[in-house]
């Protein structure tokens, strides 16, 4: 009953408190086993899935509504996202979105709800650590699961389009800023950073010459501390300098592959 009270609330009373004709999409990328995966989830009463979202608050920046909603997806707090392109070409949701919602919604809901009206949608890609993460569904979900970026089936609305976009977006941002401390654990090895790299860019680097273009950067500190892999194999271990990541992250930087 409460679920129910609650989703009727939002939509006879969510135009109060949220703006009405823009909202914000999230894809959420993880990396885990060598594979770069996104968070995707099925809708309740939908035979699809598409990425998670949520509306703005009236009293919201649309950067701290974007925190808002990936923490109460993920449970994380301080998430790297990034703004990446604005959706406004498809009329998908003056067609599609009564199908998404709770059948107690289709019962009750008149034709001129607010959710009806045309949406622009903000895009934000965020980099999380897969390990951390404690995923939080909601009326409009039933499930989600991470999905490798190479077995996306098609997704809901433009949400293909989306993680292209997206996609687009992390690669070419990660040659002007530092990419690894939200995707890696905080000791990492050398061939472990250099195949997040290779699984983000999907090409192979010289693994000769690109840790120390890495290092040139100053972003990274060597530790005296060594992981034991196997026989003869102990490569040292490396983390981030949390400072001059911040401030390379703040200015920009330009890694040449």
């Amino acid at each position: 009953m409460e679920i129910e009270e609650e989703i009727l609330d939002f939509i006879n009373n969510g135009h109060k408190d949220h703006f009405t004709d823009v909202t914000i999409d999230c894809v959420i990328f993880g990396y885990h086993e060598l594979q770069l995966k996104v968070l995707i989830g099925k809708r309740f009463g939908v035979n699809g899935s598409s990425f998670p979202g949520g509306h703005i608050g009236r009293n919201e920046t649309l950067t701290g509504a974007a925190s808002r909603i990936l923490k109460d997806r993920t449970s994380l707090n301080h998430i790297f996202l990034q703004q990446f392109h604005t959706f406004g070409d498809s009329m998908f949701r003056l067609k599609d979105f009564n199908n998404d919602l709770p059948q107690i919604a289709k019962d009750s809901l008149p034709a001129d709800n607010w959710l009806f009206q045309r949406t622009f949608v903000v895009g934000f890609y965020a980099l999380i650590d897969f390990s951390k993460v404690k995923i939080k569904k909601d009326f409009f979900f039933e499930q989600f699961a991470w999905l490798d970026i190479n077995d996306i089936p098609p997704l809901l609305y433009d949400h293909n389009e989306m993680l292209d976009k997206a996609l687009t977006a992390l690669r070419n941002q990660i040659y002007h800023q530092p990419i690894g401390y939200n995707l890696l654990p905080e000791k990492f090895t050398l061939p472990e950073i250099i195949a997040l790299y290779e699984t983000i860019l999907n090409k192979k680097l010289d693994r000769r010459n690109f840790p120390k273009k890495l290092m040139s950067l100053e972003i990274m500190i060597k530790l005296d501390e060594k992981r034991n892999i196997g026989q003869h194999r102990a490569p040292y271990l490396y983390k981030f300098d949390k400072e001059k990541y911040n401030k390379a992250l703040k200015e920009g930087i330009i890694l040449v592959f």
